[in-house]
């Protein structure tokens, strides 16, 4: 044997001691590093997952744009499909908020659990790095200015790549991998036009310096959506964590689109007729998938700022919803062979919630405000097909 395997079968037996599962790359089997062109990620072994979670490998998110719960699933949706095929197929949170206005903060929270700033609030028109403006607050929140966090602040998707498992954002009409303005000017995404509907503001991996400034592992892994019919063809390609955000006008944000087309709700709906069918045939989602369709906020901070579980402010603004304490009630729907079909969980929950809960299945710490003591997280509400704990 040789030194080198020596060493990883200690480790790999010391780590079955803990009791820790752990879930190796091809780079960390063979004793090597997670890195890119640029930088490397050092190795950390997951966390049990708690006993009520169960053994979920491959989440798929999927956010529409401001569309309120009644709105979306109530009697008379304009989304028939979201709120009758796919709803009877799965679990309905009808008690899920979104964290605040305007519509970034929503995704910044549920990949980092950072509470919004004055300039996120504001959808970070200028695409502007963050300035420290004081020492960070608990839990795990960076004081101060700005968009686009610096290479310390923590996110989902690098906690997964530290602990040797795989993500990927997919976005509908970025033009190349990896998209984003330069930092310090202008975002030219924040109005679509004919035959561009990508929206930076919409993709949070690109407010994250530890991703963006690796250039090639960003590149790697926030790809265009078309990539993904490759990706679900085999279990070895489909990605532990797939996000996916549909352009501003399938995602329902434009109505009309850029061009003239009818946009809203029945847009989304022929998003989901797309590529909902192909996720759930998935050889990934049959073996451990779990599907998660939501909003990022509700219509608009005059008509609905209200939230849920003590949602806190945070240290930069005073009220999450500009003028309230949160993004309003939208409603997530939830699909996996863990979760029974055609059922309901009242629980109060959130994006930042949500953040809490795929940290439980990939046995991650939990970041930011998705550390909140009493936040509620995914449970057997919500599990709640009983064979799979049997």
């Amino acid at each position: 044997m040789t030194r080198r395997r020596h060493r990883l079968a200690l480790a790999v037996a010391a780590v079955s001691v803990l009791g820790l599962a752990v879930w190796l790359t091809p780079a960390q089997a063979s004793g090597g590093a997670l890195h890119d062109s640029t930088a490397s990620v050092s190795a950390t072994a997951p966390l049990p997952r708690p006993s009520y979670v169960p053994k979920i490998r491959h989440v798929f998110v999927i956010n529409i744009e401001n569309k309120g719960y009644d709105e979306t699933f109530g009697a008379g949706s304009a989304s028939p499909y979201l709120a009758g095929k796919l709803r009877r197929m799965g679990v309905l949170l009808n008690s899920y908020y979104a964290t605040a206005h305007n519509s970034l903060p929503n995704y910044l929270a549920q990949i980092s659990g950072q509470a919004p700033t004055v300039a996120g609030q504001l959808d970070c028109q200028l695409y502007s790095p963050f300035t420290a403006t004081g020492p960070d607050q608990d839990p795990g929140q960076k004081v101060g200015t700005g968009c686009v966090y610096p290479d310390d602040v923590d996110t989902l998707p690098m906690q997964l790549t530290r602990s040797g498992l795989t993500w990927r954002g997919y976005m509908q009409q970025m033009n190349r991998p990896c998209q984003h303005p330069a930092l310090g000017t202008v975002d030219p995404t924040q109005h679509a036009s004919r035959g561009h509907n990508y929206a930076v503001r919409h993709n949070p991996f690109m407010y994250f310096r530890a991703i963006t400034a690796r250039k090639q592992f960003c590149k790697s892994h926030v790809r265009l959506l078309a990539g993904l019919t490759h990706d679900l063809a085999h279990v070895g390609t489909t990605r532990n964590l797939t996000y996916i955000s549909p352009d501003l006008c399938r995602d329902g944000h434009d109505d009309p689109c850029a061009g003239g087309a009818k946009g809203g709700l029945p847009r989304v709906d022929g998003f989901l007729r797309r590529w909902v069918p192909r996720i759930l045939a998935s050889p990934a989602f049959q073996r451990n998938g779990m599907l998660v369709i939501t909003a990022d906020e509700s219509d608009s901070p005059v008509e609905d700022s209200t939230s849920c579980c003590d949602e806190a402010p945070g240290p930069n603004v005073l009220k999450p919803g500009i003028i309230g304490p949160g993004g309003g009630k939208v409603g997530a729907l939830v699909i996996s062979h863990f979760t029974r079909r055609n059922t309901w969980s009242t629980t109060p929950y959130n994006h930042y919630s949500l953040l809490a809960s795929l940290e439980e299945i990939f046995g991650q710490p939990k970041l930011g405000m998705a550390g909140q003591t009493g936040l509620p997280v995914f449970g057997l509400d919500v599990y709640n097909n009983g064979w799979w704990n049997r």
